[in-house]
């Protein structure tokens, strides 16, 4: 079975992920923060990975209660999508799955109520999943669907660092290196995020590391 990845992302995202916005509703984004600051700090910080699987499925048990708390909003649903997907990315190979489908689920609830949610962190966070998961017959995964979903989300924001992240890992997992490149470049000048450090120097961590595998396969060939 494939290894899960995802929340870079995304994240990632979700799979995951710099993707929060200010609403209309002060509270809700207070809380969806918190989330967001929470999953960055598990992610970067914590080094154990039993330790991080505990506190994301800590962290996952309260996002569904911010998102039950504000029904028919997208932006809850998206991060508990997001954890929910780092929490499988961090889970046994007999969870990995189940928690990557109840991500997906979650994640679609979100993009029907408002698909360009966070400036495409929707879209962003489906399509990670669906090029990180297996395709048929052991899961879900699929090429076709994961790029028209971070196609979209890079239409929304050309400039965004998890965008281009996803993209430029997506292409080079495709096998195509050369263009994987130009998106990790165009990710590595987007501004840098004062107001999220851990999750915006960690990824931009993660984005050096795949230049460095980018550049290694482009050497020899």
């Amino acid at each position: 079975m494939r290894h899960f990845r995802i929340g870079t992302a995304v994240a990632a995202l979700l799979a995951f992920s710099g993707i929060a916005h200010a609403s209309d509703n002060p509270a809700m984004d207070a809380a969806v923060q918190h989330i967001n600051d929470q999953w960055a700090h598990i992610r970067y910080q914590v080094r154990n990975r039993d330790e991080q699987y505990r506190q994301l499925d800590v962290l996952a048990g309260q996002a569904a209660q911010v998102a039950a708390h504000y029904p028919g909003r997208a932006e809850p649903l998206l991060w508990q999508g997001i954890v929910v997907s780092e929490e499988a990315a961090r889970a046994s190979v007999l969870r990995q799955l189940s928690l990557a489908g109840q991500a997906r689920a979650i994640l679609e609830k979100a993009q029907a109520i408002d698909p360009d949610v966070a400036d495409g962190g929707v879209k962003m966070s489906l399509g990670v999943l669906y090029y990180r998961v297996p395709g048929f017959p052991i899961g879900f995964g699929s090429t076709a669907k994961a790029r028209s979903l971070l196609e979209g989300a890079l239409k929304q924001d050309p400039r965004g660092l998890d965008n281009n992240f996803f993209y430029a890992d997506f292409l080079n997992d495709e096998g195509k290196p050369a263009q994987a490149r130009t998106f990790v470049l165009r990710a590595l000048q987007a501004p840098t995020n004062t107001s999220r450090p851990v999750w915006d120097a960690g990824r931009r961590t993660e984005l050096r590391e795949l230049l460095a595998k980018i550049n290694a396969k482009l050497k020899t060939t």
